[in-house]
């Protein structure tokens, strides 16, 4: 089994990965709330602990990261707790992926594992919608060649910009209203973000498949919002909220030869 942590800008999302490719434990922690590594080891030991696994267990730990400052804290934290080797994955990594992209230093851990990982898994021509802090479409090769994508604000943005933007309007979270047309203000901005997101992500991915011009695309939504969002879209056909971590797992298999 693989210790596999995903730090974006707003959350860390870690987990266990077994050598079947499964995800069995997983959490999600702020990124945003500073932590020295005796924090970060005192946290996710706990974790790990709770979800009854030991640290001889584990293989290795793997780590993608889009923020520098964790990845300096997040590194001797995973030695300790998988007791083992750790592997960062970045664009440097031999990893049986292309990136062909105009500047493809600037590629994100998330995106390459991900590529990785619809390599690996589907073997197929693939737009890969990640709702998270951003809202994120990758296109991925069936040979495992990223060739760009969109990324537009994510979910929560929306949200925080209504409460923070708009006295008189509540806070809501991100559920399916009842109905489209909402009696209520609550409802009414409910209905607005829930389906606002859902009809931006179908109209996105009908102008990729148009551009990008390939005939059996396969459309697979993870991220923090993907359970919430992805069965309501009629263009998304796999709906995998931890697709980054069995990424990163896999590029872990590869990395350790």
């Amino acid at each position: 089994m693989k210790l596999v942590v995903d730090v974006g800008n707003t959350e860390t999302v870690m987990g266990v990965v077994d050598d079947a490719r499964q995800t069995v434990a997983s959490w999600r922690v702020s990124t945003q709330v500073p932590r020295t590594a005796d924090e970060y080891t005192h946290l996710l030991r706990s974790m790990v602990r709770e979800a009854g696994f030991g640290p001889d267990q584990f293989d290795l730990a793997v780590l993608g990261s889009v923020v520098p400052s964790a990845t300096e804290v997040l590194l001797p934290t995973l030695g300790r707790v998988a007791g083992g080797a750790v592997l960062v994955v970045g664009p440097d990594s031999p990893l049986p992926v292309r990136l062909e992209v105009d500047e493809p230093r600037t590629v994100g851990a998330d995106r390459i594992v991900n590529t990785l990982a619809a390599r690996e898994l589907y073997g197929r021509d693939t737009i890969i919608v990640d709702l998270g802090t951003a809202t994120t479409y990758d296109c991925v090769t069936a040979d495992g060649a990223f060739v760009g994508g969109v990324i537009a604000p994510g979910v929560s943005a929306g949200l925080e910009w209504l409460s923070r933007r708009t006295a008189k309007l509540p806070s809501v979270g991100l559920s399916q209203p009842a109905r489209v047309i909402g009696t209520r203000t609550d409802d009414c901005i409910r209905s607005g973000i829930f389906y606002g997101v859902v009809d931006a992500l179908d109209g996105m991915v009908g102008r990729i498949r148009t551009e990008w011009g390939r005939e059996d695309v396969l459309v697979v939504a993870t991220g923090g919002h993907a359970r919430t969002v992805g069965p309501h879209a009629h263009t998304v056909d796999e709906v995998v909220p931890l697709l980054t971590l069995v990424g990163l797992a896999i590029a872990g298999e590869v990395l350790s030869g």
